[in-house]
């Protein structure tokens, strides 16, 4: 009996062993034919380090100096830069626009972000209220949203019609390529958060008094239509990431990492070089002569720090 029993335990494990050994014949054949490819789905065999503020800091300073190498050259060269940031809500837009911008001229470098459309304005061309806007010779114009409104947040909220949206989606390849060609360097970033990240974020905004004015109806309405808002950002990239003006996709989950990303591909698009100064030799500052102090009563404000 007890013979009986071991040899049926010999054979079950056997067969287990034999089983185990197809799956991993298996495995092999499918990591065989896929090496070398990759996915969208596919995680990192590691989470990457999450970069501290000193971190942070400390890799943004050679790209500020990097960044203002890039006015200078824009001011000489006369170059047109536009750059379009779009997203869903809490994507981080406007960190990334705040460090591109913090080091350098608002002469050069302007922040576009339009608010509601006039009654007049939406009576125009739809391009029209943005035309404007668009930089001329020795300027760099940042988008916080753009045109994309419409492909966006219009149609997702019925601001649009789907005739108005369609055509749109058909015509914004014909006026960028115009713009383009008009010698403006055209970019476009599309920030892509997370659904968990995106509500946390949304949280942070209702617990901050500091970010409170951020959160709108609109943003609500935004975290409930989360997959209206992936269909309209499917249907724009299928209409609109053309050879001549692409969408690049910013994974922005890890705001720190989103930003120093963003600011490194963006000066690497553009063909900056660095512009000869002479070395700056300051006067001699004049003697005082006859100048004296005033006794005014200067209104001075209070010293509380």
């Amino acid at each position: 009996m007890g013979k009986k029993k071991d040899k049926k335990k010999k054979k079950k494990k056997e067969k287990e062993e034999k089983k185990m050994e197809q799956l991993e014949q298996a495995q092999g054949e499918v990591a065989a034919s896929t090496e070398g490819e990759s996915t969208a789905s596919e995680l990192p065999a590691e989470p990457k380090h999450k970069i501290k503020r000193k971190e942070f800091d400390k890799e943004l300073k050679p790209l500020h100096v990097e960044m203002v190498k890039l006015q200078e050259w824009v001011k000489a060269s006369g170059a047109k830069i536009c750059v379009v940031f779009e997203g869903r809500d809490t994507a981080g837009k406007g960190g990334i626009i705040k460090r591109i911008t913090e080091r350098v001229s608002p002469r050069v470098f302007r922040v576009v972000a339009l608010g509601v459309p006039t009654d007049r304005e939406k009576s125009q061309m739809y391009f029209q209220r943005y035309i404007p806007y668009l930089p001329a010779a020795g300027e760099v114009v940042l988008f916080d949203r753009s045109w994309y409104n419409r492909a966006g947040v219009e149609r997702v909220m019925g601001f649009a019609t789907e005739e108005q949206v369609e055509t749109f989606l058909k015509y914004t390849p014909s006026v960028e390529n115009a713009i383009i060609n008009s010698g403006v360097i055209l970019i476009k970033y599309w920030l892509e958060v997370g659904m968990d990240e995106q509500a946390k974020r949304f949280r942070e905004r209702d617990l901050d008094m500091r970010k409170i004015w951020k959160l709108s109806p609109m943003d609500l309405e935004a975290q409930a239509r989360w997959y209206d808002y992936s269909r309209a950002r499917d249907a724009m990239f299928a209409a609109t990431d053309t050879p001549q003006s692409p969408w690049y996709v910013v994974p922005s989950d890890d705001q720190r990492r989103a930003r120093l990303n963003c600011i490194t591909h963006f000066l690497s698009l553009i063909p900056y070089e660095d512009v000869p100064r002479e070395p700056i030799k300051f006067p001699k500052r004049q003697e005082k002569g006859d100048y004296k102090e005033p006794d005014y009563p200067y209104r001075f404000i209070p010293d509380k720090y």
